[in-house]
This record gives structure tokens, sequence and C-alpha cells, in this order.
């Protein structure tokens, strides 16, 4: 029997405000928008139609904001922490569009921490200030990605291990 990968914990005392993390270089393609297009079914033309998109403003597709933030999302995924999960995620804003082509990069900050409000001695909760750029550094993107995160000073942790 192959054993359990184990990974290592972060604690919500762990984390400090002001800490950042990026995440470099991903490449939004047509592939990209037909995938998200039929798995959500979002078929608007403002995705799909090359001829529709060049009378508007834009003047080419664009890709959808939710397969934007997914991907991005997806970026900043990169360590497994078994005492935090997504809360959820908070003032999203798609402040300019992503063309085909365009390669976005991802900067995270922690900005802030607090109690649980129903479980303060058992978890808190993180702010994360996300934001995606393109290859141009404009933000494209902008949210707040929340963790609930367990303590390490959980009584019910402490009465596990003793």
């Amino acid at each position: 029997m192959i054993g359990r990968p184990s990974y290592p914990s972060t604690f919500y005392e762990d984390y400090v405000v002001g800490t950042t993390r990026e995440f470099g270089g991903r490449t939004i393609t047509a592939d990209d928008i037909a995938v998200h297009a039929e798995q959500t079914g979002d078929v608007f033309p403002h995705h799909m139609d090359a001829e529709w998109c060049a009378t508007q403003p834009f003047k080419r597709r664009i890709a959808h904001g939710t397969l934007v933030l997914s991907v991005a999302v997806g970026m900043t995924a990169t360590d497994v922490n078994p005492e935090a999960m997504t809360y959820g995620y908070d003032r999203i804003r798609f402040i300019r569009p992503v063309f085909i082509d365009d390669t976005i990069s991802v900067r995270a900050e922690i900005t802030a921490r607090s109690d649980h409000r129903r479980h303060p001695g058992r978890f808190g909760l993180v702010e994360e200030d996300v934001r995606v750029t393109n290859q141009d550094g404009e933000v494209v993107l902008a949210l707040v990605h929340l963790y609930l995160v367990n303590k390490r000073s959980d009584p019910a942790r402490a009465e596990q291990a003793g």
C-alpha cells in the first residue's frame, strides 16, 4: 500500500500581514476560451464570435471573466495546507478585458487576520488581496481571497494531541 503524502501545516498564527506571493506567466488561449464556454454554457459573442467582436469597442474576442478568475486562483494554489481552506471570495472586480494570447501574472498579499466570529478559539480568517495583471502590467482582475484557517491553539487540537 502506498502511504499518503504529508503536507506541511501552516496555522493561523503563522500568517503574517504584508507577506506576498507572486506567480507569473500563464497565457490565455483561444482553446481556453472554447473549453470554458463549453463547460459553463457562456457562449456569448463577446467570447466566441470574432466577426461580431470586430464591430464592438474592443475589436476582438475577450476571455470570460470567470475563466481569468479560475486560472488566477489556480495559479495561487501551489501548496497544499491541511490547516486551511477557501472560505470565499469578496470584492471580485473585472477591471480590464483579457484577450486571446494575453499573459497573466498574479500577486497576492496577506492584508488582514481576524478571529472567526462564531468559533474564535478554533479558527481564524485570513484575507489575501489578489491582483491579476496582463503582460503590460495592467491590473485586469482584483479580489480578496478569504481563508478559514485552523488555530494551533485550538483547545480541541490540544486534547487530541495530549
